[in-house]
């Protein structure tokens, strides 16, 4: 399969350049994603990452809501075909919703339709630009291809909007080549 890497790339990039928000983000979001740079938040970096995905799994529809659970729940159990019943549901009922586009994405990747799971990034980065799992998700598929250099950037690019991505960070390091050694 061709992955059109150049052009979800330059999405990726450009969104982490712009920040740019999001057509119906939560003020919040702003302030979270300024925490996450500050070295000495007063909150631990995990507890404003749980914060930014709980903002974005929420949403003002509480039956909404309460089917994104049901698809997240029906993920963990690897019962996807419910996951994707209910999340084709809510991305057609509310489009504008960054987090139902990357949950399906993310049962997309699970279930090896990456080319699926590319598209629904891109509506995910479309609406969240910020969205560091969607571009996480973005960097194993290609990193699935053998994409390194790809994957590599879109690693570096989640590290950018939240430095404190461990995992993510390993990852990089493992795929960014090592300094030549000192000869003296």
């Amino acid at each position: 399969m061709q992955l059109p890497v150049a052009e979800m790339l330059k999405l990726v990039l450009n969104g982490v350049r712009k920040r740019s928000p999001a057509a119906m983000r939560d003020g919040r979001l702003d302030t979270l994603f300024a925490m996450l740079q500050e070295p000495a938040s007063d909150l631990p970096a995990e507890e404003i990452e749980d914060e930014i995905w709980a903002i974005w799994t929420g949403h003002d529809d509480p039956a909404l809501e309460a089917r994104m659970q049901r698809a997240i729940s029906a993920i963990a159990r690897r019962r996807y075909a419910e996951a994707e019943t209910l999340l084709d549901a809510l991305t057609g009922e509310a489009p504008g919703w960054a987090e139902a586009w990357n949950k399906r994405a993310t049962l997309y990747y699970l279930t090896r339709r990456d080319a699926e799971s590319l598209d629904d990034i891109r509506r995910a980065l479309q609406l969240e630009p910020r969205h560091f799992g969607a571009i996480c998700g973005f960097g194993q598929i290609c990193l699935r291809h053998g994409e390194k250099a790809a994957a590599a950037s879109a690693f570096a690019a989640a590290l950018q909007l939240n430095p404190h991505l461990e995992s993510v960070r390993a990852v990089l390091s493992e795929l960014e080549p090592a300094p030549p050694p000192r000869l003296n």
